[in-house]
């Protein structure tokens, strides 16, 4: 891409009074900028499909659409914020001061925390998720991640379905709420990682095929055709995402993305978009001193997306990695079907701790083929976890952990997590042992489109209907079930298990061996028939030895002499017996 030329989409302040506003529009001959209160500003012609204005006469606040050819009238597909909804005015947003800069807190310390901000309050707002952050802070948190806040339809939504990249959820608060929530964060000394698709966009209030060719036939995705990084007009597309990347880190300061299943961009060009993002956000970083990270969920089990780009791959700072996940939950007694049926438990649990892939080459029977590649990345560049929001919400039901697991499997797994060379992520809840369950809800306005949803939710489960229907995810009910307790919170056993984490967390923190993500100073071995697993992890003259009891029976084991204990889920170590669905932790 010509970077001489670059333009960034939208409606943006070049200057305190001066609007600059850039549509890519292929499909028009004529293009003009409609304010609300009837004003009409004509664009100008570029090359490329781009029709461009200067101006000093639209002002902050201003509400606009683009008519195409003289007829059609639509929000803008770069719009900074949507106060009317998807299919309303795009509002002229001039960005408030600077704000905080990032905290550039190195991603191997991070301890992340994801939260869905329409129910991680009762307000459902980031001003709700705003007054949470002391309590994040003292449970030892120091960086949130934010589900999807691309504007979607409605009030409900995970956020995979948003249509406006650029804009804020208006009824979180939209752009300038965002902003004072991620300086507050800031303020705490808290990074801010936003989750973001980049695979496709949703389909209510989709206008981009109005515009110009965004999507292309080559290539289906799970939600239909793929977005077009590699086809004829891909320049100004690529161009389009590698804009919105810049604008969240530039303008809001956000400190890391998480970009959505990434294995669902299809782009064969010789220059991966992933890597041009990376090449964009490298220089951003060179002009303001900031350090942003790009995390992304990936499951091919290829280091490549991860690598650096100096080593031919697309440099991508982290990725998720289910497979710790699988054969966690697999561990801990968890069903063996769908995507958990080819994980075997303890001895998996023990490869991803040291390989960090299950399956790195070897043949899969789920995928009937050979899969994946060896990896010696380091720790921090993967991101594990005991349950997510997929993880949760992808079940019928959207049970969590705390109603599948003994309270004892609960924090057994926690720690499991903490005491990775990975870094560890926690979903929103489970600190205390939250019951309420994540659900899958929307709020769609097309009857068609909704009875689609309900339809295609009913034919994923229809194995399990004699568990009943799932939830109607079109409901005010799904939604409103799926918001955190926080009066639950005070229950006894909750603030057990919150002061269990908090221990936790500080252990991990403040433990060079647990806190140093290196992989190759860790030695694992695992008991099958016990169903037991020892971790033992060191750093300079620091040894810890993690005993970990997966089974509801007491287990035997051995402690060298030397050692004191310095943790145990079970609040006791009666050596030489390991308590059932427990961990006990050493050091010399």
């Amino acid at each position: 891409m010509d970077k001489v030329n670059v333009l960034v989409p939208g409606a943006t302040f070049i200057d305190d009074d001066t609007v600059s506003v850039v549509l890519w529009a292929p499909y028009a001959d004529k293009s003009e900028l409609v304010l609300k209160n009837g004003q009409i500003f004509q664009l100008e012609s570029k090359p490329k499909g781009y029709w461009t204005l200067k101006t000093d006469q639209i002002k902050p606040g201003d509400l606009y659409k683009f008519r195409l050819n003289g007829d059609k009238e639509l929000p803008d597909p770069a719009s900074r914020s949507q106060p009317e909804g998807v299919h309303g005015y795009s509002e002229v947003v001039k960005p408030d001061s600077p704000g905080v800069d990032p905290v550039n807190i190195p991603l191997s310390d991070y301890i992340i925390y994801e939260l869905h901000t329409g129910t991680f309050t009762p307000d459902g707002n980031f001003a709700g998720l705003e007054a949470k952050l002391q309590y994040l802070k003292e449970l030892g948190i120091n960086a949130i991640e934010i589900m999807p806040v691309a504007q979607f339809p409605g009030e409900r939504n995970w956020g995979y379905d948003g249509v406006f990249p650029y804009a804020v959820q208006n009824s979180y608060g939209g752009p300038r709420a965002l902003k004072q929530l991620v300086d507050a964060c800031h303020n705490k000394g808290l990074a801010v990682i936003l989750d973001v698709v980049y695979n496709h966009l949703g389909p209510e209030g989709n206008y981009f095929n109005e515009f110009g060719p965004y999507f292309t036939d080559k290539y289906q995705t799970p939600w239909g055709k793929a977005i077009n990084f590699d086809d004829a007009g891909c320049d100004e597309v690529r161009n389009y995402f590698i804009q919105n990347v810049l604008t969240g880190f530039r303008d809001f300061k956000i400190d890391a993305l998480r970009m959505d299943a990434v294995h669902a961009i299809k782009d064969f060009s010789p220059k991966h978009i992933l890597q041009e993002i990376r090449e964009n956000v490298d220089q951003l970083m060179t002009e303001t001193g900031n350090k942003h990270y790009l995390i992304i969920e990936f499951d091919l089990n290829d280091n490549r997306y991860i690598n650096p780009v100096e080593q031919k791959g697309y440099g991508m700072d982290a990725q998720w990695i289910d497979e710790f996940h699988h054969a966690l939950r697999v561990t801990g007694g968890g069903e063996r079907n769908g995507y958990y049926s080819e994980f075997e438990g303890i001895k998996h649990l023990a490869k991803s701790y040291k390989d960090a892939y299950v399956y790195d080459g070897v043949y899969s029977e789920g995928r009937q083929k050979t899969f994946g590649t060896k990896t010696d990345n380091p720790g921090e560049q993967f991101v594990v976890f005991s349950q997510n929001h997929d993880h949760v919400g992808n079940r019928m039901l959207g049970e969590r952990s705390s109603t599948l697991f003994s309270a004892d499997m609960q924090k057994l797994m926690a720690a499991a997590v903490m005491v990775s060379p990975y870094l560890p992520m926690l979903f929103m809840g489970e600190e205390y042992g939250e019951k309420n369950p994540f659900l899958y809800f929307v709020s769609h306005s097309d009857k068609q489109l909704i009875e689609a949803v309900r339809t295609g939710r009913n034919n994923e489960f229809k194995a399990f209907h004699a568990e009943g229907e799932a939830p109607d995810p079109q409901s005010t009910d799904t939604f409103v079930r799926s918001k955190l307790d926080w009066d639950s919170v005070w229950e006894p056993q909750n603030q057990q298990m919150l002061d269990y984490y908090k221990r936790l967390i500080k252990l991990r923190i403040e433990t060079p061996a647990l806190h140093n993500n290196n992989r190759k100073q860790l030695e694992v071995s695992f008991n099958q028939e016990q169903n037991t697993l020892y971790l033992h992890r060191w750093e300079k003259a620091q040894h810890v030895h993690c005993f970990m009891n997966f089974s509801k029976q007491e287990q035997a084991f051995e402690l060298s002499s030397g050692l004191r204990l310095i943790f145990s889920s079970a609040g006791t170590s009666k050596v030489p017996k390991l308590p059932p669905e427990s961990i006990t932790i050493y050091t010399n």
